[in-house]
C-alpha cells in the first residue's frame, strides 16, 4: 500500500467510528417518521411539525384531539382539529420532558394520550451494533500496528531480524548473457561447464563427474566478476539467489549465523538453483585473528557457510558462487575442495580482450569511420572492462559537450588522458615553468627514447591533467611475460631522465620537486632488483617476500627476514646502482643537449606531441636504436 492510500485509510477510520457511533445509538430510538408495520399504530405517523408553544395554545383553544408521547417525553404526535372545518392534522412535537404538569393539563382538558415505550429493535442488529465499534477499534490498532511494522526500526522488524536478506528470482532476467562479456574467455570457459551442468547433468553424471559445490571468482577490482555472476544468472535459468557477504554480519552475535540457515533452508527448498555471494571477504576472512576472540559475530557466521557448504548433511544441487579481490585473506578451510572446487582468475585483459571489451560497450554508440578500436586497445594497457566501459562514456560526453555528432579519435584520446591523469586543467603561462616542465618531460622522452631496452614513446604533453603539470607515455609491450636486468636499468634512467635534464639546463640551485613521484618508482624498482631479483653484488638471494598485502590476523607477528647487517647491505646497493644509473643520465642527456633544446621549442609551441612526432624531432640529430617493446610505464 503506498503513502497515498495510507493518508486515505487513516482519514476514514474516525469517520468509520463517528457512523458505527450513530449507528448504535440510533438502534436504541424507536422510528417516529416511519412508517410503523402495526394498524393500531397507524394513527401515530407525523404529516408535519408544531412548536412547543403552538401545542400549548393548541391545547387551551380545545384543539387537541389526541397525544401520543415517544422517546421517553422528548417528541410527541399531537392530532390537531379545526373546529370550523373539521380538518385533522398529525404534528410531531418536540417536548421539553414529559413533566407532570403536562399530564394533568391533558387529563384537565379531556384529551386522548397514551406514552410509547422505545420499540425493541431485532436481536440480530442489537448484537451488530454493540460489537460494531470494538470492531472498529481493534481494526485500526491492528492496521496502525501493521503500518508501523515495515518502517525502519519497527516492531515488525524485529520478527524479520534473522531472515536472509538475500535476492531472490525463480528465474533470473538479468539482461546479460555470456555474450555481453568478453575479455576473460578462461574464465567464461570454466563457468559455462557449470550452466551446462545445470542444465544437461546426464552428459556429466553418465562418466562419473559430479556437480561443483562452489566457484570462487577472483580478480581486481572493475575485471567483470559480478557481470560473470549475471551472465550466469541468466544463462543457466534455475532459480537464484544473491546478496553481499556484508549482509550476513550484524552487531548482536548469532544474527549472522541464522540468515546463512534461512538463505540455504531457501535454496534447498528450490534446488537445483545458485546462490551469488559478492565480496565474500567481508565474511569469510581467516579465523583466529586475535581481534575480539573466537567466538565473534563474523567467525560464527563463517563457521554456519562452512557447514551448510560442505557438513553432515550436505547441499545437494545448490551451487555457491563468490566473487572477492581479497584472496588471500579469505580462511583456508573456505577455499578447500569441497567448498569452493573452482577459483576462477578473472585478471585485467590484454590486448585482443580490450578489444572485444570496447566492441561490446562500442554497440550503442555512434562511432567515426576512422575510429580504430585496435589503437585504442593497444594505448590502454592495464585497464580492466570498467575502465574501458568508463572511457568510451567520457568519450562520449565529450562528444556532446563539443557538439559532434559522433565519437572522433580526438576525444577517445582526451578521455584516456582524463581516465589515466585526471581531469585537464588551464595550461601555464609563466614562461619560466613552462619551459622547466618542458625540459623536465622532454628529459624522461628523450633517454627512453635513446635506450634500445626502454618502451617507445608514446605521447609528450605539458597540458596539467590532475596534480601532474606535465606528462609522458610510453606504449608496452605486453606479450612479453619476463623482464630483463638491462630493461629495468632502462626503467630507471627514463624516470631519472627528467631530474638530470633540469640540473643539466637550470644547475644544481634550481632543480625543482616535480621528480618526486620519479624517485619512489626508482626506489621500488632498484630495492626489488637488490632483495628480490638477484640483480646486485649481494647475490641470487630473496631477502624479502613478496609483494602482498597486509593481513592483521597473519602477518601481525612476522618478524623481518633480513638482519639488521644485511639491511644496510641491501640500504648500500641500491644507493650505489641509482648513482650509477643517475650519472650515466646526465651524461646521456648532456651529450644530446643540442636535441633536447630543439625538441623543447617545439614542445612549448606546440604543447603535446605524439610518440611519431616526438621522434622524428630526435632522428634529425641522433641515431635511435632499434626498440624492443615490453611492459608499461608512465611518468611525470
Amino acid at each position: 500500500m503506498n503513502k497515498r492510500w495510507r493518508i486515505i485509510a487513516l482519514w476514514l477510520i474516525p469517520v468509520v467510528v463517528g457512523l458505527g457511533l450513530i449507528w448504535q445509538t440510533a438502534g436504541n430510538r424507536a422510528p417516529v417518521d416511519t412508517a410503523v408495520s402495526s394498524p393500531a399504530e397507524s394513527r401515530n405517523v407525523a404529516t408535519g411539525r408544531m412548536t412547543y408553544g403552538r401545542f400549548l395554545d393548541s391545547l387551551q383553544e380545545d384543539r387537541v384531539n389526541a397525544v401520543d408521547v415517544f422517546d421517553g417525553g422528548r417528541t410527541a404526535i399531537v392530532e390537531t382539529a379545526d373546529p370550523d372545518f373539521g380538518h385533522v392534522q398529525r404534528l410531531r412535537v418536540e417536548l421539553p420532558g414529559l413533566a407532570p404538569n403536562l399530564l394533568d393539563q391533558l387529563k384537565e382538558k379531556h384529551v386522548s394520550f397514551d406514552v410509547h415505550p422505545p420499540r425493541p429493535s431485532s436481536p440480530v442488529w442489537g448484537v451488530l451494533g454493540n460489537l460494531l465499534l470494538p470492531l472498529l477499534l481493534i481494526g485500526s490498532l491492528i492496521f496502525l500496528a501493521r503500518r508501523s511494522s515495515g518502517l525502519p526500526g519497527g516492531p515488525g522488524q524485529a520478527m524479520q531480524f534473522s531472515k536472509s536478506k538475500a535476492r531472490f528470482m525463480m528465474e533470473a532476467e538479468t539482461g546479460v548473457t555470456f555474450d555481453d562479456v568478453a575479455g576473460v574467455e578462461e574464465a567464461k570457459q570454466d563457468l559455462k561447464e557449470i550452466v551446462t551442468f545445470l542444465k544437461t547433468p546426464e552428459r556429466f553424471t553418465a562418466v562419473g563427474a559430479r556437480i561443483p559445490k562452489g566457484a570462487l571468482l577472483v580478480g581486481p577490482p572493475g575485471t567483470g566478476k559480478t557481470l560473470l555472476a549475471k551472465a550466469i544468472a541468466g544463462e543457466a535459468g534455475v532459480p537464484f539467489f544473491s546478496l553481499s557477504g556484508s549482509e550476513f554480519v550484524e552487531m548482536f552475535v548469532g544474527v549472522g549465523a541464522s540468515r546463512v540457515r534461512d538463505l540455504f533452508k531457501k535454496a534447498k527448498d528450490n534446488s537445483p538453483c545458485l546462490i551469488f555471494i559478492d565480496e565474500i571477504d567481508a565474511v569469510g576472512r581467516q579465523r583466529g585473528a586475535g581481534m575480539g576472540g573466537g567466538n565473534d559475530e563474523r567467525e560464527q557466521t563463517l563457521n554456519q557457510i562452512l557447514t551448510e557448504m560442505d557438513g553432515f548433511e550436505g547441499n545437494s544441487g545448490i551451487i555457491v558462487l563468490a566473487a572477492t579481490n581479497r584472496p588471500d585473506v579469505l580462511d583456508s578451510a573456505l577455499l578447500r575442495p569441497g567448498r569452493f572446487d573452482r577459483q576462477v582468475m578473472v585478471d585485467a585483459p590484454d590486448i585482443k580482450g580490450r578489444l572485444a571489451i570496447l566492441q561490446v560497450h562500442a554497440r550503442d554508440k555512434k562511432l567515426a569511420e576512422d575510429l580504430s578500436l585496435e589503437s585504442v586497445a593497444r594505448r590502454t594497457p592495464g585497464f580492466t572492462g570498467a575502465d574501458l566501459a568508463n572511457l568510451l562514456n567520457e568519450a562520449a560526453i565529450l562528444t556532446a559537450r563539443r557538439r559532434k555528432s559522433v565519437i572522433s579519435l580526438t576525444e577517445v584520446d582526451d578521455a584516456v588522458d582524463r581516465v589515466i591523469a585526471g581531469m585537464e586543467r588551464q595550461p601555464l603561462t609563466d614562461g619560466r615553468s613552462k619551459r622547466l616542465i618542458a625540459y623536465h618531460e622532454v628529459g624522461h622522452a628523450l633517454v627512453g627514447s635513446l635506450l634500445q631496452a626502454h618502451d617507445p614513446v608514446q605521447k609528450v604533453t605539458l597540458i596539467p591533467r590532475g596534480q601532474a603539470q606535465g606528462l609522458t607515455w610510453f606504449s608496452p609491450d605486453e606479450e612479453q611475460e619476463l623482464v630483463s636486468r638491462a630493461q629495468l636499468k632502462a626503467r630507471i634512467m627514463g624516470a631519472l631522465g627528467g631530474r638530470a635534464a633540469e640540473q643539466i639546463v637550470f644547475g644544481q640551485a634550481e632543480i625543482t620537486t616535480g621528480a618526486g613521484g620519479d624517485f619512489q618508482q626508482v626506489s621500488a624498482i632498484a630495492r626489488q632488483m637488490v632483495t628480490q631479483f638477484g640483480m646486485s653484488e649481494i647475490g641470487p638471494i630473496s631477502l624479502s617476500s613478496q609483494d602482498r598485502e597486509v593481513f592483521l590476523g597473519r602477518d601481525l607477528m612476522i618478524r623481518s627476514e633480513m638482519s639488521n647487517a644485511s639491511a644496510r647491505s641491501v640500504d648500500e646497493q641500491v644507493f650505489k646502482l641509482v648513482h650509477q644509473l643517475y650519472d650515466d643520465t646526465v651524461a646521456l642527456l648532456a651529450e644530446h643537449r643540442e636535441c633536447m633544446d630543439r625538441v623543447v621549442e617545439v614542445l612549448i609551441e606546440r604543447e603535446s606531441l605524439s610518440g611519431e612526432e616526438f621522434t622524428s624531432l630526435v632522428a634529425e640529430y641522433a641515431v635511435l636504436p632499434k626498440k624492443e617493446r615490453f611492459t608499461p610505464l608512465l611518468v611525470g
